[in-house]
């Protein structure tokens, strides 16, 4: 089973890049993680859509979403929403109408310094992957509070309580998976 994992924070050592590689390796056998890299991605712009279609890198992205068999999601919330930088890459994504994430399973996780784990970014995420008709997983939701607690220097998770929610979401994304390709492939 193809995933693509997208982090939602430019930063290297990221604790949402922590998460999402603790994701992965959470994930069961039939299940292999690709984390797209996505610096890259110019501003979205209209006007160069337009006359000289899709950049290469977005592109890219673009088709390798469309080709696996779902997308995880790790994101941290930046003044409460989502980070500039990822919108600019989703609002790129969304265009055109061969929609890669169209009734593709997404799964999603956030993590923060703070108490509440990035809680109001997943509402607003969820709200926007919705519009888009992607298949979001709804339970169970991972938001990784004080993260700074959970995960060592060299990014390990080193709380088992995580490390088994993680697991837990990453089964039931498999499982999500799996029911979404027998209600879309043709009998």
């Amino acid at each position: 089973m193809d995933i693509v994992g997208i982090c939602g924070s430019a930063r290297r050592h990221s604790f949402n890049r922590m998460l999402l590689n603790l994701a992965g390796e959470c994930m069961p056998a039939p299940m292999h993680m690709e984390v797209l890299e996505w610096a890259d991605v110019p501003p979205f712009n209209a006007d160069v859509l337009d006359a000289q279609g899709f950049p290469p890198v977005v592109q890219a992205i673009r088709e390798r979403i469309r080709q696996a068999d779902g997308v995880v999601i790790a994101t941290p919330e930046y003044n409460f929403s989502i980070p500039g930088m990822l919108k600019n890459l989703i609002d790129w994504i969304s265009r055109g109408t061969d929609q890669p994430f169209a009734d593709k399973p997404v799964a999603i996780l956030s993590a923060a310094t703070g108490p509440l784990g990035g809680a109001r970014v997943q509402y607003d995420l969820r709200k926007v992957l919705l519009f888009m008709n992607t298949a979001v997983l709804v339970k169970p939701e991972i938001f990784v509070g004080q993260a700074a607690q959970k995960f060592n220097a060299e990014g390990e998770c080193t709380d088992a309580l995580t490390r088994d929610f993680v697991a837990s979401q990453m089964q039931a994304f498999q499982k999500w998976i799996e029911r979404h390709q027998r209600l879309h492939t043709p009998s």
